[in-house]
C-alpha cells in the first residue's frame, strides 16, 4: 500500500501534474495540502476520471486539504481539529482507507516569528498532539502525513544558518513536532534515511532547485501497528523537475 503526502500548491494550477503523477505511479493513497480552492470548484470529476475517489476540505485561495484513494471513496472520519471552535483554517482532513487511518494535515507555516502566526502554529501543533494521542489510543493502523512546516533537525536542510531565523526550525517549531513523535510514532522518512539530507521542498526563489537547496518537511508519521507494515519510504523527487510543478516533491510510505 503505497501512501503518499504531496503539497500540490493550488490544483487548478497543478491539476495536469497530478493526474501525470497519478498515471505514473499508481498510488494507493494520496494526500495533497495546498489545494487553494473552494469545496466547490475541487475537481472531482477529473480525479474521478483519473480512478481515484476522494475526499476534501477546500478554502478558497488558501489552505485547503484532500484524501485520494485508488478505486475507492476514503471513509471521512474528521475534518478539522478540536480545541480552537473559530478557527477556520482548512488544514485537517481524517479518512480510513482499507483498514489504514490517514491524516491529511497542512500545520501552519508560522512566519514571520515572533507573532500571532507562530504562536498559532504552535497551538496548532498542540491540538494535533491531542488528536494524535486519541488516534493512538485505538490500536490500529495510523498515518498522520503531510506539511508539517517543521524541519526536524540540522541534518533536514541545506543550511542550518539559511533557515535559523525562519518559523520552520525554531526550537518551540522544533520541541512540538518532537513531543509528537515521542508519543509513540514512526517517522517513516527517518526510518529509511536515519542520517538526513533527504530534501521534499525547493523554493522557486534563488534558483533552489538547480542548487539542490532543498528541507524536508513533509513527513509521515507511523502508529506502531502502521510501523510493523513498514515496507520502504522515499520521494518521488523526479516530479520537481517537472514544467509548473509544484515546489514540493510527492513524499511516499510503503506498507505492506
Amino acid at each position: 500500500m503505497k501512501i503518499v503526502t504531496f503539497n500540490i500548491n493550488g490544483i487548478k494550477a497543478r491539476l495536469p501534474r497530478l493526474l501525470e503523477y497519478l498515471a505514473e505511479q499508481q498510488p494507493d493513497v494520496v494526500c495533497l495540502q495546498e489545494l487553494k480552492t473552494s469545496d466547490e470548484t475541487f475537481p472531482e470529476g477529473d480525479i474521478r476520471a483519473a480512478g481515484y475517489g476522494a475526499i476534501w476540505h477546500g478554502q478558497k485561495s488558501w489552505n485547503g486539504v484532500a484524501v485520494l484513494a485508488k478505486g475507492q471513496d476514503p471513509i471521512e472520519r474528521q475534518r478539522g481539529l478540536a480545541g480552537e471552535p473559530e478557527d477556520e483554517h482548512s488544514r485537517y482532513l481524517e479518512a480510513e482507507v482499507d483498514g489504514v487511518t490517514i491524516a491529511s494535515l497542512y500545520l501552519p507555516n508560522g512566519n514571520p516569528q515572533p507573532g500571532p502566526k507562530f504562536e498559532y502554529k504552535l497551538r496548532w501543533i498542540d491540538r494535533l498532539r491531542a488528536r494524535a494521542l486519541e488516534l493512538l489510543a485505538e490500536e490500529t493502523p495510523v498515518v498522520l502525513a503531510g506539511d508539517y512546516n517543521v524541519i526536524a533537525n540540522d541534518d533536514d536542510t541545506y543550511s542550518v544558518r539559511a533557515m535559523q531565523d525562519d518559523a520552520l526550525m525554531q526550537p518551540e517549531s522544533r520541541a512540538g513536532f518532537r513531543a509528537l513523535v515521542a508519543q509513540g510514532w514512526t517517522d517513516a522518512l527517518r526510518t529509511r534515511y536515519p542520517s538526513g539530507g533527504v530534501w521534499t521542498f525547493w523554493d522557486y526563489q534563488a534558483g533552489a532547485w538547480q542548487r539542490d537547496a532543498g528541507f524536508r518537511i513533509d513527513h509521515l508519521l507511523l502508529s506502531p501497528i502502521a510501523a510493523d507494515r513498514l515496507v520502504d519510504a522515499g520521494v518521488d523527487k523526479e516530479y520537481r523537475a517537472r514544467e509548473k510543478a509544484s515546489d514540493h516533491a510527492p513524499t511516499w510510505v510503503m506498507l505492506r
